[in-house]
């Protein structure tokens, strides 16, 4: 079993994304704890919402209170509506959340049927519950879950300290051709991609890029490709390097056979639906592009952003580190293409999120926007500072990722927020 942990700030963005699903027929409340029930067993996003607002009024310090946990099961796991409610409860409980309010929704539309909990780490005090190593004490808990209910063990990609890790090019540090060499040669083995636009979006997060070189030799039409180091704005930095400098594995042909076959994998790709899940929420509980590439880096994965020199958005990338996956928008959905967010960030046509209540539909206010942390070099700093080893052992695959999960929004009142630690 699989957990991602979301914390954030938009309650009524993350109940809302979990009611459409019930609302379409893909979804259903398995499960209310301190939840004001209804007469008809039927919820509206404004009456869940209600119940947490005691909860909320109460905060006066966390910048990031809501809770938003997916529990995923391997597909082959036959798991009971009761089977789901337990496992809920049981791992609230030993996560620490046992006695707070929370609603568990279980999803339907993909072939992994899973829950997602919605709830607050922040007490009726207004004191927050500590959230200390709670990524690695989420897996021991599944571990312990996966036994318990006579689970399937998770396989989805294990990090562990002996991973293979990857450092971007730092081009004043010169050697820039063994820089290259550590990535280029062994970057393929460990991710799936479908194109060369695919690929240099992958490229990009380790500041390199790669062009194709067509031209003849004896009358002979050749094809090739060339590498090079770029800086942080996406310039080159260095001479062109040769593919067949890093081995055949970087090399043209070799790259061709590598779509064809990720091409094929990719069809049966069990993850996509966790990280297509991922990207929706974030699309409904933030407001602009810096806190959605924040919120989905707190997920492991790293969107990549291409604009030609008017600004206009002609290709948007997702790197999902989890499942080691890349995917442009609009293989994943024409919902998720370039030309949605090119709307939604250059002309301020946001996709709507419309609830549907008993008297009328509301749209949820415009969210404020949470401050920046510039000094984020890790796509899994979302992690406790404090978790020495586990966030070494994956390495530092982004030098200027920066990490967030919810940005905060309250249907009626905005609670106040403090500026963001920078750390050390």
């Amino acid at each position: 079993m699989i957990a991602k942990i979301g914390k954030g700030a938009n309650l009524f963005g993350a109940l809302n994304y979990n009611q459409q699903k019930v609302d379409k027929e893909n979804g259903q409340i398995l499960f209310i704890q301190k939840i004001a029930e209804t007469l008809n067993g039927q919820y509206s996003v404004s009456q869940l919402h209600h119940s947490f607002e005691f909860y909320l009024s109460a905060n006066q310090k966390v910048e990031k209170p809501v809770l938003h946990i997916s529990l995923n099961p391997d597909p082959k796991d036959l798991v009971s509506d009761e089977a789901f409610v337990s496992i809920a409860q049981d791992y609230m409980k030993d996560m620490g959340y046992g006695d707070q309010p929370y609603v568990v929704f279980k999803h339907t539309d993909t072939e992994r049927t899973h829950i997602h909990i919605v709830s607050t780490c922040v007490k009726l005090d207004g004191k927050k519950i500590s959230d200390k190593f709670d990524h690695p004490r989420s897996m021991e808990i599944c571990r312990e879950l996966e036994k318990k209910y006579n689970l399937l063990t998770a396989t989805e990609q294990t990090y562990s300290t002996n991973e293979k890790t990857f450092n971007s090019v730092d081009y004043k540090k010169g050697d820039i051709k063994s820089q290259l060499a550590a990535v280029v040669r062994y970057l393929p083995k460990h991710y799936r991609f479908q194109s060369i636009g695919e690929y240099n979006a992958l490229l990009s997060l380790f500041n390199i890029t790669a062009e194709e070189v067509k031209g003849e030799l004896q009358g002979k039409p050749k094809q090739g490709l060339v590498y090079f180091a770029i800086n942080e704005n996406g310039e080159k930095v260095s001479s062109p390097f040769k593919a067949s400098l890093f081995g055949k594995g970087a090399g043209y042909f070799e790259l061709q056979n590598h779509f064809e076959k990720s091409s094929e994998l990719l069809k049966k790709e069990k993850t996509k639906h966790l990280l297509i899940g991922s990207i929706e929420v974030a699309m409904h509980t933030v407001s602009d592009e810096e806190n959605f590439k924040q919120q989905l880096v707190g997920h492991g994965i790293n969107t990549v952003v291409r604009k030609n020199a008017e600004g206009r958005i002609y290709g948007i990338t997702f790197i999902d580190h989890n499942s080691k996956t890349v995917w442009n928008g609009s293989r994943l959905g024409k919902n998720l293409s370039a030309n949605v967010f090119n709307q939604w960030w250059n002309n301020n046509q946001k996709p709507q999120i419309n609830i549907n209540t008993n008297e009328k539909t509301i749209s949820p206010l415009p969210s404020p926007e949470l401050p920046i942390d510039e000094k984020l070099h890790n796509i899994f700093d979302f992690l406790d500072k404090e978790e020495p080893g586990f966030t070494e052992g994956l390495g530092g695959l982004l030098p200027q990722a920066q990490g967030d999960n919810f940005e905060e929004q309250l249907f009626e009142n905005q609670i106040k927020r403090r500026k963001r630690k920078t750390g050390k």
